[in-house]
């Protein structure tokens, strides 16, 4: 790893929010919490209306990082009125128990398993946080393996535009051109380490 990465790598883990001393979610709790979050994010290919693109694949993603996604639509550090409307209101512990439920077993690398494709030459910056194959390096990073390539299309054009707002990926894609960030999209979206993404969780019984 470059020194510059290294350098990267500790500014980026000191910056690390705590999710607000973050709790150990309840996944059978979160499964009653969290039944109105399928009728969008349980539907395989359902997309936001406009701009339209693939809302996110949550399953396998840390818990850690879906509550840190769902307290900044709450903060409005991410613009998404329906987003902000639904997670307005839950308490932390609400969150963590519904991040429990919706994200289930975390993908990890296969053993043996090997990056899909060529890296772009601006996926240098990113594998100090979410690695060659995808994978965030902390529970608080998301993983980009197996996400749709137009939802990361959008989080990267939004992070550029000011709609995301975070000081270190505003910083990175504010650099970007268009056609990074669709090479960016593309290679994260064709990575395969683990688990299938794709599968969704089970509704919860009522």
């Amino acid at each position: 790893m470059s020194k510059f990465l290294v350098a990267l790598f500790w500014i980026v883990a000191w910056s690390i929010p705590s999710a607000h001393a973050q709790s150990a979610g309840n996944a059978e709790r979160g499964a009653k919490l969290a039944y109105t979050c399928l009728g969008c994010h349980g539907i395989p290919n359902y997309r936001n209306p406009s701009p339209n693109y693939r809302v996110p694949k949550l399953r396998g993603q840390h818990p850690e990082y879906l509550v840190l996604a769902l307290q900044a639509y709450q903060s409005g550090e991410r613009s998404h009125a329906t987003m902000h409307a639904n997670a307005s209101g839950w308490k932390d512990q609400d969150l963590a128990d519904m991040a429990a439920f919706l994200a289930g077993p975390p993908v990890t690398p296969a053993a043996g398993s090997k990056p899909v494709g060529q890296a772009p030459d601006v996926a240098q910056t990113c594998v100090a946080c979410h690695g060659v194959d995808g994978i965030g390096i902390t529970p608080q990073y998301p993983t980009l393996a197996g996400q749709h390539a137009d939802y990361l299309e959008r989080a990267l054009t939004d992070y550029k535009r000011g709609g995301r707002k975070n000081a270190i990926m505003g910083g990175f894609a504010g650099a970007l051109s268009a056609a990074d960030i669709r090479a960016l999209a593309a290679y994260y979206a064709a990575q395969r380490p683990g688990l299938d993404t794709s599968k969704r969780p089970a509704p919860a019984k009522r």
